[in-house]
């Protein structure tokens, strides 16, 4: 067989023991809250100190 090829026969009757009671349930970990950040500063003015580190950080790396 070649490259991406498969047996027809592995994908017929496939008996899976499994059970559905034991899945994951997706709200299981869902959590109500707010959230809250310590700055008040605006958008602007935390792009502003991004700008400023990453070009520390390059002045560094020279």
């Amino acid at each position: 067989m070649g490259f991406g090829s498969y047996d027809e026969s592995e994908q017929q009757d496939q008996d899976n023991d499994f059970d559905e009671d034991e899945g994951v349930t997706v709200h299981e970990h869902t959590h109500e809250g707010e959230v809250s950040f310590d700055s008040d500063a605006s958008q602007d003015e935390l792009l502003d100190q991004l700008d400023e580190i990453k070009s520390n950080d390059e002045e560094d790396e020279e």
